[in-house]
């Protein structure tokens, strides 16, 4: 049977098909844009706008799809403060590939959730009952929390299994974005300053193998763990101001860094507690902090 993954042209889309690919895992890729890391990833996606359900339901699409992982979103936590129609977007291309699925009797659905969703709670480590709706910080928090509640819904009405994933900080290869770590690296190759937004902003950044391992152990085990939610990180954290230093003593930077206040909308502290994953999943996170920021660095090395 075959798994389509929305979003398949983004970093995590592309490190999760391209893994697919190369365990022979059936799969189809749709995404608004071509995919400009992997041709291999580039051959299997098929470009469409999910906003548009009609341009969806005109898509040819393998008769034996029955699992979809749904990644695609606008995903850059500030922008979607200064534009909160990204947020709608979200939830509307949410809601569509939903209801594709409950259309196409697709019962299978695996959600890219975030750990913004916690908020500013200022517990030590967040497990996944610690979510709460006044805790909601943006825009784009609300876009997954109201992504969470759908897959709920379409549980309990349409009898669609589902796997809420709750991401945190993914970097690594094939991102091109003003994330902070692809953006410090590019600031730092020039010597331009590092702006920290928040001396004291502790967040998990998750080596993106390790997230698509946690991913890949879903679907693997998916009856099993169905309807269940899981937080995927590393389970410890590193503050941006550790993280700017990182990125200047690995590129030779001169870059300045500066320290601003934190920003409207923005999670200033988080660790994922990392148990349930472990025990549902079996998912052991194998690339620590240090590990995976140098991997990064040399990898933006070659390719940018």
């Amino acid at each position: 049977m075959t798994t389509l993954v929305t979003g398949s042209s983004g970093t995590i889309g592309t490190r999760l098909v391209e893994m697919m690919l190369e365990r022979k895992i059936p799969v189809m890729g749709i995404d608004w844009m071509p995919n400009k890391w992997q041709p291999s990833v580039h051959a299997v996606t098929r470009q469409c706008d999910l906003r548009d359900f009609q341009a969806l339901e005109r898509l040819e699409l393998p008769a034996d799809v029955d699992t979809i992982i749904h990644l695609a979103a606008n995903a850059r936590v500030y922008e979607l403060v200064e534009d909160p129609d990204r947020a709608r977007d979200n939830m509307m291309t949410t809601y569509n590939v939903l209801e594709y699925a409950r259309r196409k009797g697709i019962r299978r659905f695996l959600f890219a959730s975030s750990r913004e969703v916690y908020g500013n709670a200022g517990h030590e480590t967040y497990s996944e009952d610690m979510i709460t709706v006044p805790g909601c910080e943006s825009p784009y928090t609300a876009s997954k929390i109201a992504g969470e509640a759908l897959m709920q819904a379409y549980t309990r009405c349409y009898s669609m299994d589902h796997i809420i994933f709750r991401f945190s900080n993914v970097y690594g290869m094939y991102d091109d974005s003003n994330r902070v770590i692809p953006l410090f690296l590019r600031l730092a190759q020039n010597n331009e300053t590092l702006v920290v937004f928040g001396k004291e902003k502790c967040l998990d950044f998750t080596y993106i193998d390790d997230t698509v391992e946690g991913v890949l152990l879903g679907l693997e085990r998916f009856d099993a763990v169905k309807n269940g939610t899981y937080n995927l990180a590393y389970g410890e954290g590193t503050t941006i101001l550790h993280l700017a230093e990182r990125v200047k003593d690995l590129t030779g930077s001169t870059s300045e860094i500066r320290i601003a206040s934190s920003r409207r909308g923005e999670v200033t502290n988080y660790v994922a507690d990392i148990s349930q994953a472990k025990a549902a999943l079996g998912y052991t996170p194998k690339t620590s902090f240090a590990d995976g920021i140098r991997r990064t660095a040399e990898w933006y090395g070659a390719h940018t």
